[in-house]
């Protein structure tokens, strides 16, 4: 059980990171100097919304 939850924790970091990581350079130009830790719960929130939207239109 606790391997299962180490995997999500890596897969879930890793998965996020492409758009965490845009936001961080975003918001670093905005002049919010923020660190991947402040910035990933917006880029999960972004990770869903990009897949939650491309899986829709993928029905299409």
């Amino acid at each position: 059980m606790i391997r299962v939850l180490i995997a999500a924790v890596v897969v879930l970091l890793v998965s996020t990171f492409p758009s965490t990581w845009l936001l961080m350079l975003f918001l670093g130009n905005v002049g919010l100097g923020l660190s991947y830790w402040g910035t990933l719960p917006l880029g999960i929130l972004v990770s869903t919304l990009l897949g939650g939207l491309s899986a829709r239109f993928g029905e299409v």
